[in-house]
């Protein structure tokens, strides 16, 4: 039952009223419940939720905050597959990091919940009787993005390498005469590709920097992300700190013009760790690290070893709680290369809109430039994406990408938000670019419905938090539906 104060008409109605006197709304600003409804409401009228929906919405039109923004939202009610409310419902807007929703959804059904990537150590020649391993050691990567990152409960390189360095001691091996070759087409560096459109350079005071060039980009602030390594070194590299690792990467070149980065390579850190370590513990390897993408001539090899990267689920569940643009920016081009082996930003782009286009995503008002929603050229309509998530409810793993959301006022980057009103009942994705503010997924309400919203925000005026008061107040009533 509504609590009667609720349903009591409020000032903002009043306020609404007088607007509507004033002739300040053209019929089509209203929201589909207000079209053809008469303004003059009477004060003692008890309001039904899905009215309290809507005059809050109308009341927004003219806080200072939205009032020359671009925005749109939508509840939406699965079971019966109907607009509950609704304003710029069409609006192709920027979704900021509910981009992650498409990506990761893609991984989900491409590879399956339970997917773990697996990194093996083999070795090939024979082991004599003074424990020397005449042959080489081998690292088969799988293109794990978690690796070595103790991100979603993965093992650090440190932990890898130990179990490595262990299993290599049961099987009696005491030096290693040969090479340690690693062998992955996965981690194949890419110099030719482009960055995706108008990428956010800086952002609440990180530097994001994706893999590829920036010719023909050429952002004012790049002389703040490059730096010379040494200038006095015969190899001028350049770096900065990259977020999707948090360590250096190094430019093939930048002469203020425009920047070369290279793809992290996982496996090499790993190998050169373990390279590194063994020779700590007085356990000599005689040659170098090298690397194969190809290899005409395969040895013979057994397996010592392998590591188990966290199930996708769990990965997927950092990356929303947490809003990774690591793991999103890897799983995106995973899944290219599980689909046209093809790992480029390409090759993941044409899978998830392959993936869309299966699930009837309407992509009319959709542009997908990247996976974890950092270029300002991605856009999505309020209503695509809640009919996107709907139809997700019917999925096999909906239960484990439903729990991978942050909880209003409980978890992830949702912990801060809806800590009074909401909390426990909001389930979703944020997003956050530099005047954009973004939300999308399910509410449980005070009726016991699961509803499915979006509310995109772009161009707000007034700092964050004061939008995210404005969203919260935009979804309070929508509880009681």
């Amino acid at each position: 039952m509504i609590n009667i104060k609720k349903t009591l008409v409020s000032s903002a109605i009043a306020i609404s009223a007088l607007a509507f006197g004033q002739g300040t709304f053209t019929s089509s600003n209203y929201p589909q419940s207000y079209e053809n409804q008469n303004a003059n409401i009477s004060a003692e009228k008890l309001l039904t939720a899905k009215e309290l929906v809507d005059i809050k919405i109308n009341s927004m039109m003219s806080d200072p905050v939205l009032r020359n923004a671009d925005w749109g939202f939508v509840v939406y009610d699965p079971k019966t597959k109907k607009v509950v409310s609704s304003y710029n419902e069409n609006a192709s807007l920027v979704p900021a990091s509910t981009t992650k929703l498409l990506t990761t959804d893609t991984a989900m059904s491409l590879l399956g919940e339970k997917f773990r990537w697996v990194t093996q150590l083999e070795y090939s020649g024979t082991v004599d009787e003074a424990g020397i391993l005449q042959g080489n050691l081998y690292i088969v990567g799988s293109g794990d993005p978690s690796l070595g990152t103790n991100k979603a409960g993965a093992y650090s390189y440190r932990e890898i390498v130990a179990d490595f360095i262990s299993s290599l001691s049961d099987k009696g091996i005491k030096k290693v005469n040969g090479d340690i070759i690693i062998q992955t087409a996965l981690f194949k560096l890419n110099k030719t590709q482009n960055l995706p459109e108008n990428i956010v350079w800086l952002e609440n005071g990180s530097y994001y920097l994706p893999v590829g060039t920036t010719h023909e980009i050429n952002p004012q602030n790049e002389r703040l992300i490059a730096k010379q390594a040494n200038p006095f070194a015969e190899n001028k590299n350049y770096y900065y700190i990259s977020p999707y690792i948090g360590k250096m990467v190094y430019a093939d070149k930048f002469d203020g013009g425009y920047l070369t980065t290279k793809l992290p390579d996982a496996p090499a850190y790993l190998a050169n760790s373990l390279r590194t370590t063994m020779l700590k513990s007085g356990l000599p390897v005689t040659g170098k690290v090298v690397t194969k993408i190809t290899d005409s001539e395969p040895e013979s090899r057994s397996v010592l070893t392998s590591y188990q990267s966290p199930t996708l689920a769990e990965i997927i569940m950092y990356t929303n709680q947490h809003s990774d643009n690591a793991l999103a920016e890897a799983t995106l081009r995973m899944v290219g290369f599980q689909k046209f082996g093809d790992q480029t930003l390409e090759g993941g782009r044409n899978a998830v809109m392959d993936h869309l286009k299966n699930v009837n995503f309407d992509v009319e008002g959709l542009r997908y430039y990247d996976g974890s929603g950092l270029s300002r050229n991605n856009v999505v309509t309020p209503i695509s994406q809640v009919k996107f998530l709907a139809n997700l409810m019917n999925e096999k793993y909906y239960k484990s990408y439903f729990d991978s959301l942050p909880i209003g006022g409980q978890t992830g980057t949702l912990k801060k938000t809806f800590y009074d009103i909401g909390n426990g009942q909001i389930f979703a994705k944020t997003g956050t670019l530099n005047k954009v503010k973004a939300l999308a997924g399910y509410m449980k309400t005070y009726s016991g419905k699961t509803l499915v919203f979006s509310l995109l925000i772009n161009n707000y005026a007034g700092s964050v938090d004061q939008v995210k008061a404005r969203m919260e107040q935009i979804l309070e009533p929508a509880l009681s539906l």
